[in-house]
């Protein structure tokens, strides 16, 4: 497959300029979806999935910012997911679906499932002439407690997701990881030093939140994280208490503490403030002991929002597709492996960046 290109299922390749954009492809039949360099796009319904760059219409998976962008004249997303993409993105017009609610789209039928990837994620169903595509989005597949856990959706083709493609990536059950983190927790009281935990704002943030043990001391937080728990807080969520990590606080008042941050506020002057302590940072990526070692600061915790290898296969394996298509990730790796093992799969490259190895806050 040529560098910088896809090809978008029944077409030939090469790009074809239209009043939408470059397609990437030719197509010698309307598909449900189309692979394009703005999104995925729907022409029965004139709608673009996660697009990156400006369309009239979108339907969002989720409010992480490499799915949610500025700049689309319309959104659709799920109730749930309302908020933070509120908070985020501003005054946009925006609408809200429930889950499994299918909407009529010109010639299209849309329904939104759930993708227990962050609280009110979703796949996104859509059925042309009887013809069924699902884009995933990104997803996992076990219950962390917040989301609402994920579903299988039976489809023709399954547009998935390899963030975490590799047989390496296997997760070990949620509530030994908090064993372990409280454990380490608890060990840096003990040593009079101040625990910073740095995770993405939203999703994986409020999910570690509900693995603390609030009794072994106070849980502190960053401004992008305390913002987004407040978000959901006010959807119904229930989170432990928090005390947002002001100027006017003064750290030796909060003995044992527990700092919940971004990645990127690790080990900044803002962290530092607080004097003797140790840092880790939770993501599927610390299973790999070279980025450990490059990323983790003292301790890295293997815990991701995304499905494993495991995870990944049984959401194929369930959809019954007969083709699947595998964006961001591992995807050669793992588009390989589904064709050696009977599937009809093939990479489309997208714009969408999973849990990133960065230290940022970009999901």
């Amino acid at each position: 497959m040529e560098e910088g290109g896809a090809r978008a299922p029944g077409c030939d390749r090469g790009p074809v300029q239209t009043r939408r954009g470059t397609y990437i492809s030719a197509m010698t039949r309307d598909p449900v979806l189309q692979f394009t360099d703005r999104g995925i796009y729907c022409p029965a319904g004139d709608f673009h999935i996660d697009p990156w760059l400006p369309v009239d219409r979108a339907l969002i998976t989720h409010g992480h910012a490499d799915h949610a962008r500025d700049g689309m004249g319309r959104y659709l997303a799920t109730h749930e997911a309302l908020p933070v993409m509120r908070h985020r993105l501003g005054d946009v017009a925006l609408e809200g679906i429930g889950y499994g609610q299918t909407r009529r789209i010109g010639g299209a039928n849309v329904s939104f499932h759930p993708a227990g990837h962050v609280p009110g994620s979703a796949q996104i169903r859509v059925e042309v002439a009887g013809e069924v595509f699902v884009a995933s989005g990104d997803y996992k597949v076990v219950d962390d407690g917040l989301s609402t856990p994920f579903e299988p959706v039976r489809c023709h083709h399954f547009i998935t997701e390899s963030t975490f493609g590799l047989p390496v990536f296997r997760w070990r059950p949620q509530a030994d990881v908090a064993a372990e983190i409280n454990d380490w927790w608890r060990g840096c009281a003990a040593a009079g030093k101040t625990a910073f935990l740095g995770a993405y704002s939203l999703g994986k943030a409020q999910r570690l939140l509900s693995m603390l043990d609030p009794g072994i001391g106070p849980i502190l937080t960053h401004a992008a994280v305390e913002n987004t728990n407040e978000v959901l807080r006010g959807q119904g969520i229930a989170l432990p208490d928090t005390t947002l990590v002001t100027p006017e606080l003064v750290p030796k008042e909060h003995t044992r503490a527990l700092v919940l941050s971004p990645p990127s506020a690790l080990g900044s002057q803002w962290a530092r403030r607080f004097g003797p302590q140790e840092s880790a940072f939770a993501s599927g990526w610390m299973a790999l002991r070279g980025v450990r070692r490059r990323r983790a600061g003292d301790r890295g915790f293997v815990i991701s929002d995304h499905a494993d290898w495991r995870g990944l296969l049984w959401a194929i394996t369930e959809t019954g597709a007969e083709n699947i298509y595998v964006t961001h990730g591992y995807t050669d790796i793992f588009t390989r492996y589904l064709n050696d093992e009977g599937w009809n799969a093939e990479v489309v490259p997208t714009q969408f960046e999973g849990e990133s190895l960065d230290t940022g806050d970009v999901a």
